[in-house]
């Protein structure tokens, strides 16, 4: 198969990489830790942590839950925001031996109860301001051992007064009984005086189970093997260095890290990406506080920021959003979502640097495509694969179609998953006779090798970067009393890409639209919940009886029209 795109990398930027330079990513993020000690890693809240005292830290954490007797791969949930915890507890885990999986901190004790238990996850690492959900569900777990941080843990001094105002004044911390479960520090300090087994990873040992509905809707775990995330990280580094060596020159990289960390854009292109270059991330906890980000972003030069489109949207509608420095910003990266021309073009006018939109998914690591960091106009596509990469657009019989048409796209490369974690049959699906991964998405590849999405094949809802799975939503809004049957599907929203919208036939002529959105908040985190109900009298169908979502999709977009 001919890369038609290596024709378009930017000088630098090598057609392959080596990915088997490392055995794991354990040991490309001690590489680091030796070379960059006394580098600042982490800032949040205005407390950093150097790269030795990571070092040091995840070493006492990992020390420490080998000290559980748990078994090598065992799998460990992290269930935090952005906090310097975060990069301990995963570094501390993978140096232990063992698989993390990731959770969003906001679920509901219905879905981390799924993924507690289809990973069979024995131990959780959690913030205490989520500790009531896993005290809801953890009777019906294997999760044995729990840590339990606190915002203010790793903040010194201010942190007492940090968890006083997150505990006392905002009340952010429901109250929770874990029996047996122990303070994130005491674990640290527990630690410090055990002994730390250094194991022997292989690169085909699971680093990550990385959640996603997949093309189905069943919450499933990517599993992401360290050689995987190994490629992605040095395939992410490779594409970046041209913008990087540009001028000016920056001492020490500092990226911007307000992406959720459990989410795989920013574990990989923040968190791993930084260490790999020795780089800083900025962790903002609370993105959504869009004044208290703005706050932060005045302290710092930032060099790289990555971010879905809302948020660049967002920040720019704030009007001391003009005032920041951007003189030293070389990269800005738009992943999980559309970027739309006119944010690009805004950013580029505020800030002096153009968005580089890519694509990935959470079964490729993730990133599969970008437009050149160099690039110096916004070309509303995902871009070209990235080295070791090969993209290819099939019909629905696996046949690669010709250039400039629409087919599945289809991806081959070193950071493609191994699989669904326990569901071979699930992973057969998704997977091509010759190896490839099938995306689900519709695109259409030009002759410069520029891919352009053009639909989804899946019923899958885009909402803000995160995936929104109609079962998931449908099966919550079914098990409502007063609902007789219903259907979702994503509709346009000039905020967040898309929107859920359900359509409900009632049994319960007295409901109301906002009876099922209150219904659904109790059961889902809010991206799912629905914006929009509309009431019908029946649904479209097949002559089988299944429901029609397409059908639905086409009427609005027809209204739209």
């Amino acid at each position: 198969m001919e890369r038609i795109w290596l024709k378009q990398y930017p000088p630098g930027v090598p057609a392959d990489i080596e990915p088997t330079q490392y055995a794991s990513l354990v040991d490309l993020l001690e590489e680091s830790f030796t070379k960059f000690a006394d580098r600042k890693a982490f800032i949040c809240m205005d407390k950093s942590i150097s790269y030795r005292d990571l070092d040091q830290m995840s070493v006492a954490l990992a020390a420490y839950l080998q000290g559980r007797g748990l078994q090598r791969g065992a799998r460990i949930a992290i269930m935090m925001p952005n906090v310097l915890q975060y990069p301990v507890a995963t570094a501390a885990v993978l140096r232990a031996g063992f698989a993390v999986v990731n959770v969003n901190p906001l679920y509901t004790p219905r879905e981390l109860e799924h993924q507690l238990k289809d990973s069979g996850a024995e131990a959780i690492i959690v913030l205490e301001n989520f500790a009531h959900t896993v005290e809801q569900v953890i009777a019906k777990t294997q999760v044995k051992h729990v840590i339990v941080a606190s915002m203010g843990d790793l903040l010194g001094f201010k942190g007492v007064i940090v968890n006083l105002v997150v505990r006392r004044v905002k009340k952010m911390v429901p109250a929770w009984s874990l029996p047996g479960s122990v303070s994130f520090n005491d674990a640290l300090s527990a630690g410090r005086g055990m002994t730390f087994n250094k194991p022997k990873l292989s690169p085909g040992d699971v680093a990550f189970l990385q959640y996603t509905g997949g093309t189905t809707g069943v919450s499933k775990g990517a599993t992401l093997l360290h050689r995987n995330i190994v490629a992605n990280v040095l395939q992410n580094d490779a594409w970046l260095q041209p913008a990087l060596a540009a001028p000016p020159h920056v001492e020490q990289l500092m990226i911007v890290c307000a992406l959720p960390l459990y989410h795989i854009f920013a574990l990989t292109a923040c968190y791993l990406l930084a260490v790999r270059a020795g780089g800083c991330n900025l962790l903002i906890p609370n993105p959504r506080d869009i004044p208290g980000f703005i706050k932060e972003l005045a302290k710092y030069q930032v060099n790289s920021f990555p971010a879905v489109n809302t948020l660049y949207n967002g920040l720019m509608h704030h009007p001391d959003f003009k005032k920041l420095d951007f003189s030293k910003l070389k990269i800005s990266n738009g992943g999980g979502m559309a970027v739309q021309r006119t944010v690009a073009d805004q950013w580029k006018a505020i800030t002096g640097c153009f968005i580089a939109e890519g694509y990935g998914l959470s079964e490729t690591s993730p990133t599969l495509t970008c437009n050149p960091a160099t690039a110096t106009e916004f070309t509303g596509t995902i871009g070209i694969p990235v080295p070791s990469t090969y993209i290819s657009i099939r019909d629905d019989d696996g046949n690669e179609v010709p250039l400039g048409q629409a087919g599945e796209i289809c991806a081959k490369g070193p950071q493609v998953m191994s699989g669904y974690w326990n569901r071979p049959e699930e992973t057969a699906k998704v997977m091509t006779a010759d190896g490839f991964f099938r995306t689900g998405d519709i695109g259409i590849m030009d002759e410069k090798g520029y891919t352009k999405i053009v639909d989804r094949k899946k019923d899958m809802i885009l909402v803000s970067g995160f995936n929104v799975y109609p079962n998931e939503v449908e099966e919550v809004i079914a098990s409502h009393p007063g609902v007789l049957e219903c259907a979702v599907i994503g509709i346009p929203d000039s905020k967040s890409g898309e929107a859920v919208k359900a359509f409900v036939v009632k049994k319960d002529p007295n409901l109301t639209a906002d009876a099922v959105i209150k219904f659904c908040h109790e059961q889902l985190t809010g991206y799912k919940v629905p914006k929009h109900v509309e009431f019908r009298n029946d649904l479209p169908k097949t002559n089988v009886g299944k429901i029609l979502r397409r059908q639905l999709r086409d009427e609005k977009k027809a209204e739209a029209a």
